[in-house]
């Protein structure tokens, strides 16, 4: 993780951004296209990319702050059409900096058509000390739709021996099938003694979470995926898979639930993990 000691969060005076980002997609002959895109605030899509060939786009999330202050607002919406199929990333590390007395929001809409498959892979989120954060991530999918969304969370600059001593990350989740609720999920993160509690995160500064929501993985690959990583937690509910990881590297739980994605891809999708450029740059 890069040292950002050197950073001065932007002060007070500065107003918020109110950033918005909506994109959809479509498939055509096969090949899945960026067809609408409508941005509002520091929120930006690049070109659509096919690494992998016309059946899957990728796309690149950029928010051109580099960074979340206390009062920002995000919210991103992505609308898959039928048989489409997305992977969306960012270029690094999300960074949100202390609160300067305001809340910070990002809302993330994701609408995953019959047949079609969304990847919601960003890299890193941090939370310097005192950011106040709230998160929401609401996922739609049609009954046959696929989804697998993964994130990382890190909390205090462990290369700038900072801590998460105070401040507040709030966070919601909610995937629904076919109408149906199928995953819902809502915390609150406190700094300082509540990081220690172990019906918090027992001292720990880093939590992954990788979810998938579509045909069951087999009782073997379940096996092979707990007998290959120790520091995973696995569980699987129907057809809803979770991976989860507790520690205090960034680079360790990315590197967890990367090798989760790369087993799960090819069995869920129907073909293998490409890993995108923008992770190795």
């Amino acid at each position: 993780m890069p040292d950002d000691s050197t950073h001065i969060a932007p002060s007070t005076a500065t107003p918020p951004w109110q950033a918005s980002l909506r994109l959809r997609f479509a498939d055509d002959a096969g090949a899945t296209r960026l067809v609408e895109r409508a941005h509002q605030g520091p929120l930006r899509v690049q070109k659509a990319l096919y690494p992998e060939g016309p059946r899957t786009c990728h796309v690149i999330v950029v928010h051109p702050p580099g960074g979340v202050v206390g009062g920002d607002r995000l919210a991103l919406e992505l609308d898959l059409g039928q048989e489409a199929e997305v992977l969306a990333t960012t270029p690094g590390a999300a960074k949100w900096y202390r609160a300067n007395g305001k809340v910070s929001y990002q809302d993330v809409h994701l609408r995953v058509g019959a047949g079609a498959a969304m990847e919601w892979l960003p890299q890193e989120t941090i939370f310097y000390d005192d950011a106040d954060v709230v998160l929401a991530h609401e996922v739609e999918l049609a009954v046959d739709a696929r989804y697998i969304g993964a994130e990382v969370l890190v909390f205090g600059r462990r290369a700038a021996g900072e801590t998460f001593r105070t401040g507040c990350v709030r966070q919601r989740t909610r995937i629904r099938q076919g109408g149906r609720t199928v995953w819902w999920e809502q915390g609150i993160v406190h700094g300082g003694e509540a990081m220690r509690s172990p019906l918090g995160l027992a001292g720990h500064s880093v939590c992954a979470t990788l979810i998938a929501v579509g045909k069951p993985l087999p009782p073997s690959m379940l096996a092979d995926l707990r007998g290959a990583d120790s520091t995973l937690g696995l569980s699987q509910v129907k057809n809803v898979f979770v991976a989860r990881h507790l520690g205090d590297d960034g680079e360790a739980a990315r590197a967890s639930l990367l090798r989760v994605w790369q087993a799960l891809r090819p069995w869920l999708l129907g073909q293998p993990a490409c890993i995108p450029r923008i992770w190795t740059t």
